[in-house]
């Protein structure tokens, strides 16, 4: 697919640009307002491909859970093993969409693992995430960073007092939730290990603040973000933190969304998951 259109629906992800607005551009860039319109359900997401760990897996328990967050009440799905030994637990950031099927999946798959996660709805002081992605999207412009940022720490508290917790916590989050997990790498001294997939870096100055191991995963044809990745890399190297940095070659922003059919990378998806797996087992097992 061309690139400018994948661009430009990066741009109606990510920016204040209206649904209206996006089509239009899409169709100057298709030809016909027509042309957009088939070409549409190949870049909106696909739930239908969320599921590659079933809610009734024999592995796991799932379950909506709440807990008390910065002058409101915080929502989450929370899967993990039903093994009783003591595990490692990991909060799941989504994009910024909301709390979704991929991201309820992405936390059975971990549960799956051997760990217990917890998908985190920031939307939760607003009702939730609802239905609509639109109407999602506009709901984050009403997030307020520093309550949103305690909403997440409590969250991690949280998972370390759960009876078959180890005590040992990790991050992972996606595009906005990846942005948030280098955040709470920067805000949490308890916080063991951090991943980042294709999400913005934090400040240089905030950088040796992390006590937390981080392991960043970039697709090499996302632009936006990897403009970040010299600054952070330097300041993670300067203030001799334990990172692990990778860039996917010929893979799109949100390449591990696989209900994302034209930025789904398989390959990179894969090989990034495998690395991930074997991060948390060195740092939270």
């Amino acid at each position: 697919m061309d690139q400018r259109i994948i661009n430009l629906f990066d741009e109606y992800t990510h920016k204040p640009l209206t649904r209206d607005a996006f089509l239009k551009k899409l169709a100057k860039l298709t030809g016909s307002s027509a042309a957009a319109l088939a070409l549409l359900p190949m870049l909106e997401v696909n739930y239908a491909q969320a599921a590659t760990i079933s809610e009734n897996d024999d592995d796991i328990i799932t379950s909506d859970i709440t807990y008390p967050g910065d002058d409101s009440t915080m929502k989450g799905y929370l899967a993990k093993p039903k093994t009783k030994a003591k595990k490692g637990s990991v909060v799941v950031i989504h994009e910024n969409r909301g709390l979704n099927p991929h991201t309820k999946d992405v936390a059975r798959r971990i549960a799956k693992a051997g760990y217990i996660a917890l998908a985190v709805d920031a939307l939760a002081p607003f009702g939730g995430t609802p239905e609509n992605e639109d109407d999602a999207r506009a709901l984050f412009a009403k997030i307020e960073a520093p309550k949103n940022l305690n909403n997440f720490l409590k969250g991690l508290e949280y998972l370390r007092i759960q009876p078959d917790s180890n005590g040992k916590t990790a991050t992972i989050g996606f595009c906005w939730g990846g942005a948030l997990s280098n955040q709470l790498a920067v805000n949490d001294p308890h916080l063991n290990a951090a991943i980042a997939y294709y999400g913005r870096q934090p400040e240089a100055a905030d950088v040796p603040k992390i006590k937390a191991a981080v392991q960043l995963h970039y697709g090499g044809l996302d632009e936006r973000i990897n403009a970040g990745i010299p600054a952070y890399e330097e300041a993670l190297k300067t203030a001799g933190k334990k990172y692990e940095l990778y860039v996917y070659e010929g893979a799109q922003h949100a390449f591990l969304n696989d209900s994302a059919p034209t930025r789904y990378n398989p390959e990179a998806a894969k090989l990034a998951w495998e690395r991930t797996l074997e991060f948390f087992q060195k740092n939270i097992s």
